[in-house]
């Protein structure tokens, strides 16, 4: 354990951070525009109008903008069916193609999700069997518009088969964006880029270079929520080492989890509850809003809105080696015993 001396230029990075908790106006209009300009010209204009109205409360999304032409045939969507078309999370091209076949995306129409129905060897190909664009029309980073052919239909059923049936080499130490010689550094490098300095300083001077690791989902809060909830430096170690599991679980992974599942933790006793609210994957009441901000064959970092505090059990299913989604390596999977 680094001593107490080292979070000093932890706290003294968290004093300069803020983040936003919504998107700003500017990315929308910007969005909106490239939108124009792309030949999405009615979803542009609908853009301009409600977006504000359904991404009040979110610091990031990715959304699907039906064609000119599916606005002709279809006329002016109503609310629900174009929050159909808003996911509450940011998902880079690279993020999407960790998605395999029938996987879920939870959306902004509460209790409702987007289910991916083809992919290709690089991308996705097709949700809820329209295509979409392999890239995105607009992306600053949180904010992304992807185009497709016509508008989602909330009543769509997948019919094909199930992804949960065939095995996951995610944990399987399978390199996706770094050599495994890189370590932490990168995901290090990543989050002090990315608004998550915090948690960066944290692998920087307590997980990095420690070879027993061999492997660990990082859920990263915002520095700001960072700032609200450390006390003295006496906590800081426990703190994060609530956020930390240790097994590489990369989006694909999380939601394949069920509702009540339970994530053992770095620190002992401390376990993740996972559960859904309309369709968003929540973690100990915690929304994740940043999946895959990092990964690679060592850690997978997630971002998630705010810290995570513990939460009383009711009846949860406890997640143990046997109840990981199929092809996890079973010594990458912490055992803690009874919860």
């Amino acid at each position: 354990m680094a001593s107490s001396l080292l979070f000093f230029p932890l706290l003294f990075t968290l004093s300069f951070f803020s983040l936003s908790t919504a998107l700003p106006s500017e990315a929308i209009f910007d969005a909106a525009d490239v939108l124009a300009d792309s030949g999405f010209v009615s979803m542009a204009l609908t853009l301009e109008v409600i977006a504000e109205n359904i991404l009040a409360h979110s610091p990031s999304a990715t959304i699907f903008a039906p064609s000119e032409t599916a606005f002709r045939k279809s006329g002016q969507p109503s609310s629900d069916l174009l929050r159909f078309h808003f996911v509450p999370l940011p998902l880079p091209p690279q993020s999407l193609r960790l998605l395999t076949t029938g996987a879920k995306i939870p959306t902004m129409l509460p209790g409702k999700s987007l289910t991916v129905t083809a992919t290709s060897s690089d991308r996705i190909t097709s949700i809820n069997n329209l295509k979409i664009t392999a890239s995105p029309i607009y992306d600053d980073g949180f904010l992304l518009v992807y185009g497709v052919e016509r508008f989602f239909d909330p009543n769509f059923q997948y019919t094909g088969p199930n992804h949960r049936s065939t095995p996951n080499p995610l944990c399987m130490a399978k390199n996706l964006t770094a050599n495994s010689s890189d370590s932490y550094d990168q995901a290090i490098e990543t989050l002090k880029s990315g608004g998550f300095s915090a948690t960066a300083s944290f692998l920087e001077m307590q997980l990095s270079g420690s070879p027993e690791q061999s492997g660990m989902t990082v859920f990263a809060p915002p520095d700001d929520m960072v700032l609200n909830h450390v006390g003295d430096l006496g906590e800081v170690p426990s703190f994060f080492r609530r956020h930390v599991v240790q097994c590489k679980l990369l989006w694909n992974d999380l939601v394949n989890f069920d509702d009540g599942s339970e994530l053992p933790t770095f620190l002992e006793g401390f376990t993740i509850n996972v559960t859904r609210n309309g369709g968003v994957l929540v973690l100990n009441g915690v929304p994740v809003f940043f999946p895959d901000i990092f990964f690679n064959d060592k850690i997978v970092v997630h971002g998630v809105s705010d810290v995570l505090a513990a939460e009383e059990k009711q009846n949860r299913k406890a997640v143990g080696v046997e109840s990981f989604p199929q092809g996890f390596d079973d010594e990458n999977v912490f055992d803690a015993g009874e919860f």
